[in-house]
């Protein structure tokens, strides 16, 4: 009770430190006016990076009752840092299923963006979804653990951004231990909404013990600017319908916060 007592009253401030005078930025991480460049697709990286000085505040309603909360600080123009925690079935009846440890994300911007480059970054990232399977000690969505990540705008209509990254998750015990691959877009619709998709090659994730069945996961999701620093995100998983013993997909709202010290 006193837990999720306690996640409820962070994800009130999360939304309430949105509208507190004096504090406040400009539109949040969704549409072609963005102030702040989007650090993930759905549930991998982008190249996106946070300023010196930025922060950020986010909570993630997985299916099945699933809640992720996150914070990250931007230490330098290219190092950033982040912890978050979670569980699965915390929102929902019955007892809450808790992470054995908290995520951990640290990102580093290796190149800035140019006319003929990708922005790039290096990172890890051992914050995982959809629940924790315990007789092979992984998360159901892998976390992208090691990572590199590429990402390039495109004026097109707004604004086209397409990141292409590999990733060597942590989590191995299932007996996958490949490098993965993945790929996704952001296409802005408005000044304020973005639609965003990714695709998980799922190289690490086709074993005898693994939950995908070898086929790739498809992530699709719109990202909304709602106030002033604040972004919801409503994403729709596993599309490809990839998952052998777990219910097939679901939808994720996540609502980040962003703001500068």
């Amino acid at each position: 009770m006193k837990k999720n007592l306690s996640i409820f009253i962070l994800q009130a401030g999360l939304v309430l430190s949105a509208f507190v005078p004096g504090i406040s930025v400009g539109q949040g991480t969704a549409g072609s006016s963005a102030e702040i460049e989007p650090r993930y697709l759905i549930d991998f990286p982008t190249a996106g990076a946070m300023r010196k000085g930025n922060y950020s505040v986010d909570s993630r309603l997985e299916p099945g009752g699933g809640l992720v909360f996150g914070m990250n600080v931007g230490m330098s123009d290219r190092f950033s840092f982040g912890v978050s925690y979670g569980g699965s079935n915390v929102v929902g009846n019955g007892d809450p299923g808790w992470y054995s440890q908290p995520g951990i994300n640290i990102r580093y911007r290796l190149y800035e963006e140019t006319d003929q480059y990708p922005a790039m970054v290096l990172g890890l990232d051992f914050q995982g979804y959809g629940g924790w399977v315990d007789s092979t000690s992984r998360y159901i969505s892998k976390s992208p653990g090691l990572f590199f990540a590429a990402t390039k705008n495109y004026d097109f209509l707004g604004y086209l951004i397409l990141t292409g990254g590999a990733n060597y998750s942590i989590e191995r015990k299932d007996g996958d231990r490949d490098l993965n691959l993945y790929a996704g877009a952001e296409k802005t619709i408005n000044s304020e909404i973005s639609a965003i998709a990714e695709y998980n090659f799922a190289l690490n994730d086709n074993g005898p013990k693994s939950v995908g069945k070898g086929h790739g996961y498809l992530n699709a999701g719109i990202r909304w600017s709602v106030g002033s620093g604040l972004t919801l995100e409503l994403n729709f998983k596993n599309l490809t319908d990839n998952l052998n013993y777990v219910d097939p997909g679901g939808r994720s709202i996540r609502l980040e916060y962003t703001n500068f010290f």
